[in-house]
């Protein structure tokens, strides 16, 4: 049984994870994890993505991370580095979205002197510079279709072009993708390329919103406010549990990212190693409640309340009152997408079927109808061969013809896999 050895440079310390299905992940493990790599997390969610993490890092996998905006995508990829072979070649991270669409090639692939309009020199590209070592190309859905074949061909052979130059260069990289799109619908749109996120799936790591593991919430703060506190030289003494539940009930839509920026602000604004509930107040989104809450006179009231847990009971049923409508917002958008998809999969008018039976048949090769058998599928087949038969495999005449839209057309021409 192979063995995975984890070391802690600053320590000397070395913890063993059995390369298989069932890798523990005890408390050792754990601190190595959240103070050498930056994971954090005590949840189940997060405890079978450390598993995953240490399974994937020792081989040559390509991975793809996907998740919201702020759940710790690039903290995944640098860690999936530190713990493989190639730990000691660059980690180079690139923001395909951040670069311009007509310079993401040339920054990618490097370019020689002349090869475009300001290329005064000639430029190695970032797959270069990370020779032997790992590319972290976040925000791949952003990513043109031109260059997107580009990146095709080099993690299929390793070979690309630099602009402006003929020879073939060969590289040794590895490539981490992240996202916090739905590549499948991008693949419908026509925007990403099937080919290039089946190839950059070899492992899909999908990291979870922080609301969906709201036990992990406390010992981020401790993680965030120890390191600020240990910035600023002073101690750190925690967090009351007032203030704790309140951050436990929000949302946190900016995910890790948003909680993180928030104990560094007020650490550094407040110059304390201690937040209780009224700094937390000073700092809180202007959605929530406000801070203050006026007592209800004694002779209007059904139940005497006094005014602390009158506080706390009204923050309570307000979060828990957002959180169901929260939930039945999910479940009626996902009602919409589940009926907007049926609709357009069936792609014909309801009110034009018959009760009779039809089948398609040729008449010189034109179709006609008969009432002899009824086969949606063959019958929508044929006449979609028929329309692009008659238009010389003009997609968006045939579609116009047929009363779809080229994307509904598209699609069934990959569902009944016509040419």
């Amino acid at each position: 049984m192979f063995l995975f050895t984890l070391v802690d440079g600053k320590n000397g310390q070395s913890i063993k994870a059995k390369m298989n299905e069932n890798i523990s992940i005890d408390k050792s493990t754990l601190e190595l994890l959240r103070n050498r790599y930056g994971l954090v997390g005590i949840s189940d969610k997060m405890l079978n993505i450390f598993r995953t993490i240490l399974k994937v890092a020792p081989t040559e996998l390509n991975v793809l991370i996907t998740g919201e905006t702020g759940t710790g995508k690039e903290v995944v990829a640098n860690a999936i580095h530190q713990l493989s072979k190639r730990r000691k070649f660059p980690f180079i991270s690139v923001n395909c979205g951040a670069i311009p669409e007509t310079l993401l090639e040339s920054e990618l692939f490097g370019h020689e002197k002349g090869a475009f309009t300001g290329a005064y020199e000639q430029r190695k590209g970032y797959f270069e510079v990370a020779n032997k070592g790992t590319i972290f190309l976040d925000e791949i859905g952003e990513m043109p279709v031109g260059t997107q074949v580009k990146l095709l061909r080099v993690l299929e052979t390793g070979e690309f072009n630099r602009l402006g130059s003929t020879e073939v260069r060969k590289v040794d990289v590895r490539v981490i993708a992240a996202t916090n799109k739905n590549l499948e619908e991008e693949i419908y749109k026509g925007t990403f390329r099937q080919d290039l996120f089946y190839r950059l799936k070899n492992l899909h790591i999908v990291l979870p919103p922080l609301r969906e593991r709201p036990e992990d919430i406390p010992i981020l703060i401790d993680y965030f406010a120890e390191k600020t506190c240990s910035q600023l030289g002073i101690s750190y003494n925690g967090i009351s549990l007032e203030a704790l539940n309140i951050l436990r009930g929000l949302q946190w839509q900016g995910n890790v990212r948003e909680l993180k920026n928030l104990i560094e602000t007020i650490i550094h604004l407040e110059k304390t190693g201690f937040i209780n509930l009224e700094i937390l107040k000073k700092y809180l989104p202007p959605a929530l409640p406000p801070h203050t809450i006026i007592e209800q006179p004694k002779e209007t009231s059904l139940l005497r309340i006094s005014l602390e847990k009158e506080s706390q009971l009204g923050l309570e049923i307000i979060f828990r009152t957002l959180l169901e409508l929260k939930k039945d917002i999910e479940l009626l958008k996902g009602a919409i997408n589940e009926l907007n998809s049926k609709v357009d999969y069936l792609g014909t008018n309801l009110e034009e079927i018959k009760p009779e039976a039809y089948h398609i048949v040729e008449s010189d090769g034109i179709p006609t109808i008969n009432s002899e058998n009824l086969d949606l599928e063959k019958i929508e087949k044929e006449l979609i061969e028929y329309a692009l038969k008659k238009f010389k495999g003009n997609r968006r005449k045939a579609a116009k013809a047929l009363g779809i839209s080229e994307r509904t057309l598209y699609r069934k021409i990959n569902q009944y896999q016509l040419s």
